[in-house]
Formats: structure tokens, sequence, C-alpha cells
């Protein structure tokens, strides 16, 4: 996938939980990428967050390290 379109796909569950506090926000985006973004999705979302972060919500970055991350 795009990495483009992984950042906007983290992005889009970000504005879902914006309006949340802040700890309730990061467990939330966490817990969504966990249950439906298959391995592959989550290894390349290390990987862009590894890279910088570029484009990125900041409540998706800080919910990175509550992401499972499979194994290789």
């Amino acid at each position: 996938m795009a990495p483009e379109k992984l950042t906007y796909m983290a992005n889009q569950i970000a504005g879902f939980f914006k309006h949340k506090p802040q700890e309730e926000a990061v467990a939330g985006i966490a817990k969504h990428i966990n249950d439906f973004w298959e391995p592959r999705m989550r290894l390349q979302l290390f990987d862009i967050v590894k890279g910088g972060g570029k484009g990125l919500n900041p409540l998706v970055l800080k919910a990175e390290p509550s992401i499972r991350r499979p194994a290789k």
C-alpha cells in the first residue's frame, strides 16, 4: 500500500477520536489499528514512524507504542 494511503487511513482514525480526551483517543487509535489492520499494514506504519512520521497526526504518533508489532 502506498505510504500516503496508509497515512491517510491512520489520520482518519485519529480524526474520529480527536474530540475525546487525549489518553482515550490514543488508546482508541491503537485498539482500532490492532484489531483491524493486518500485520503488513502495521509494519508499514512502523516504517513510516521510523522515517519521521511525515504527515501523521500527532495522536497516531502517540498511539504507536501501544500498537502490536507483528513478527517479521
